[in-house]
């Protein structure tokens, strides 16, 4: 029997190896790239032809560009749980001034659980977020490059990414240098990646790298058509009582418009040569082509459209992002292809989970994305939720959106204002200049997202966490119930 017992230990070796090597390769690397602040004007596969994204642009040819991409809440703590978690704020209990996010819901986020099916995982950046008792998760990943709070644009003062401040002072770039250096250690452990990096960048401070102020100095930029006070005359009196209508002259939209996008844009260019340097690794490394990248931002970011700035609202500028996917295995991959779908950041984690072959939990109210990198002529939902609980209670609101349509309720109401609708249809009028909620010819079509609305606020009732003060909402977003009935005085005190 003896003379057998080599071969048999030969071939079962080989087919040992053959599995763990066929399960390998079906377990793409994926990489996920997170701007701050980014709107879809500072990209030119989006249009802009007076901006500088080669990389991102490249990205767009050789993946899928999503046209009609939403974050579902367009503040930086909220969206980014939204982003781990697959489900919307009211579910992730996550939010500044409302509270941080409990370890139960951390656990069925997508690095725990791409982690936990044998993904090496590796995180840089702004976390944005803090878990009850946890922190920052750090543990939670192989490779730690994150921050607390906003982070900073001095590299230095990252403890996590200090190793990178001599050769990359600047931020933007130290985070493509990690990247490069997670892709490394990946290909030498041989297991697949799972790595996540989020900018600062073009966060404000406005604080470009020097490295590049050559890239736009001088330059002259084109507004857009719905630029200014004027332009948002028909907008609600709520949407005019936080942060983001003074920071229109507050941050020199008003005055120094091409100073300020000239910064705007010369951080994103930044954020395009890091991109290049993970792409250009992943080449070196040879696994490009079983890696899937995702490029995308937390929101975005008005600039002045309307008369107004920063983000938060549900107009498109800040709602509405950028999002690039590329799947190289993909029967889409290197045919420059658009998809008009209606996707929301809510979408990510399920889509993640998916590609690595992980099961998506039932709790996530977004779906996996994999069907339009086949098809991108399909849809994945026929509405989407948008929803604003942060700064002062009259521009807290729930939105409604379709790919036609969107439908917004201004709850609030007191001597100076009375709860008011805005409806926009965004196929006729995307830069939302008219509000249809008072015409008469759209009052059909005005009563369908109505419905659509109650529908979303139905959702939210069943299944709203009982903490972090989000249950009023049921009350307070309900427009059949009388203002009367309302009291603001159940609400949290918002910063």
């Amino acid at each position: 029997m003896m003379p057998f017992t080599k071969p048999i230990v030969v071939v079962a070796f080989a087919l040992a190896f053959l599995v763990r090597t066929t399960a390998i390769a079906e377990q793409p690397n994926i990489i996920f790239l997170f701007a701050d602040d980014q709107n879809i004007s500072s990209v030119g596969c989006y249009g802009n032809d007076e901006v500088q994204t080669p990389n991102m642009d490249q990205l767009a040819r050789d993946g899928v560009v999503f046209d009609r991409h939403y974050n579902t809440t367009a503040i930086c703590m909220a969206s980014r749980a939204n982003v781990f978690t697959g489900m919307y704020e009211y579910k992730t209990g996550t939010n500044f001034s409302h509270g941080n996010m409990k370890p139960e819901v951390w656990q069925n986020s997508y690095p725990v659980l791409l982690r936990k099916a044998g993904y090496m995982t590796a995180f840089a950046g702004k976390f944005g977020i803090v878990v009850e008792g946890r922190g920052l998760c750090a543990d939670d990943f192989d490779l730690w490059g994150g921050g607390p709070g906003q982070t900073d644009y001095a590299t230095k003062r990252n403890k996590s990414m200090s190793k990178y401040a001599k050769q990359y002072p600047h931020s933007t770039l130290s985070y493509g240098a990690f990247g490069q250096d997670a892709i490394r250690e990946a290909v030498k452990q041989d297991k697949p990646l799972c790595l996540s990096i989020s900018f600062k960048a073009p966060h404000k401070p406005a604080t470009p790298d020097p490295s590049f102020d050559h890239v736009y100095a001088g330059k002259k930029f084109t507004k857009p058509a719905n630029f200014g006070r004027e332009a948002g005359e028909h907008l609600s009196m709520q949407s005019k009582q936080g942060r983001q209508y003074p920071r229109f002259t507050e941050w020199k939209y008003d005055t120094d418009y091409d100073g300020e996008m000239a910064k705007y844009y010369q951080q994103v260019y930044a954020i395009d040569v890091a991109v290049g340097m993970i792409r250009d690794e992943l080449t070196k490394q040879g696994i490009a082509d079983n890696t899937v990248i995702f490029y995308t931002s937390d929101n975005g970011y008005i600039c002045g459209a309307h008369g107004y700035g920063s983000k938060v609202l549900p107009m498109e500028e800040s709602s509405r992002v950028p999002l690039m996917i590329y799947d190289p295995r993909s029967p889409s991959a290197g045919k420059q292809i658009r998809s008009a779908s209606l996707t929301g950041n809510i979408d990510f984690a399920p889509t993640i989970l998916e590609l690595a072959g992980v099961a998506i939990p039932g709790n996530m109210d977004g779906v996996s994305l994999r069907p339009l990198l086949d098809d991108p002529s399909v849809d994945v939902r026929d509405q989407l939720a948008f929803i604003n609980t942060f700064d002062k209670a009259p521009t807290h609101s729930l939105s409604v959106m379709t790919k036609q349509s969107k439908y917004t309720y201004w709850w609030y109401g007191d001597a100076k204002m009375e709860p008011t609708e805005e409806f926009f249809d965004l196929v006729g009028d995307p830069l939302e200049m008219t509000n249809l909620a008072t015409d008469p010819k759209a009052s059909s079509s005005l009563a369908k997202m109505r419905d659509r609305y109650d529908a979303e606020l139905k959702r939210w009732k069943e299944n709203v966490v009982p903490y972090n003060g989000y249950t009023p909402y049921g009350t307070l977003f309900d427009r059949l119930i009388p203002p009367s009935e309302k009291n603001v005085a159940t609400l949290r005190a918002k910063k």
